[in-house]
């Protein structure tokens, strides 16, 4: 099924249409960085959830163990939790157990950003949670980039729904990007919300046209972050 065809299916099972684009900063580009159309590129903006892709970044930077218990999870599954679900315990924990503890932690995700030419970027906690973690439409391309070079990163873009098992119990949860799963062609994938924020997305994915690249920021709320990626990146063709 073509790509867009497949993304109106989608939206349409959600019952979600935008009627016009109500993010604050947005663009589509190509798999080389270069922009093909935006809107408030440069616009600082807090970021949500996004902020998750570096904390699992840094994680896997320094290569520490991915079997090893944390809590009732293994590391490797507080990361599952924390792309797919987006879920804030998950990115707490990672961050309070990286080398050195959770100041570190937070030390290394500057670092990171730093590192991707990213000057206007900055994070104070690892969930997104917080109004002081910023970015740019513009920079976070430069993160998307980076993010397509983790393979466990990758693997979340094409899990729609996990399961974890604890002890006899199952636990499941579902993408927090409903076109996961419809689509494989989404190669990197993460929302964000945060009042503040609005409504937030990155993606890397494959179109009719070449690999393409969205970024979503102060979109009105969770459920037009994802009509309206469809139609700044149908409109960019």
């Amino acid at each position: 099924m073509r790509f867009l065809a497949c993304l109106a299916l989608v939206f349409a099972m959600f019952s979600v249409r935008a009627e016009k684009i109500t993010a604050t900063s947005w663009l589509v580009a190509d798999e080389q960085g270069r922009v093909i159309t935006q809107e408030n590129p440069d616009e600082a903006r807090p970021i949500g959830s996004i902020t998750k892709l570096v904390t699992v970044m840094i994680v896997l930077d320094a290569g520490q163990p991915l079997d090893e218990p944390i809590g009732k999870f293994t590391r490797a599954q507080l990361i599952q939790l924390a792309l797919v679900k987006s879920d804030n315990v998950a990115a707490d924990a990672l961050c309070d157990h990286y080398i050195g503890g959770r100041e570190q932690c937070v030390k290394a995700m500057n670092v990171k950003v730093r590192a991707l030419y990213m000057p206007k970027t900055k994070f104070i906690e690892p969930t997104g949670l917080s109004v002081f973690n910023v970015s740019t439409a513009s920079e976070l391309i430069n993160l998307v980039i980076a993010a397509e070079k983790y393979s466990l990163i990758v693997e979340a873009a094409h899990t729609s729904t996990a399961r974890i098992k604890i002890k006899k119990r199952w636990l499941v949860f579902r993408n927090t990007n409903p076109i996961i799963g419809y689509n494989q062609n989404v190669v990197v994938s993460k929302t964000g919300y945060i009042r503040a924020a609005g409504g937030c997305l990155v993606m890397m994915l494959d179109t009719e046209v070449g690999r393409r690249i969205v970024v979503l920021l102060g979109s009105k709320n969770t459920h037009t972050r994802i009509p309206e990626a469809e139609i700044i990146i149908k409109n960019s063709n």
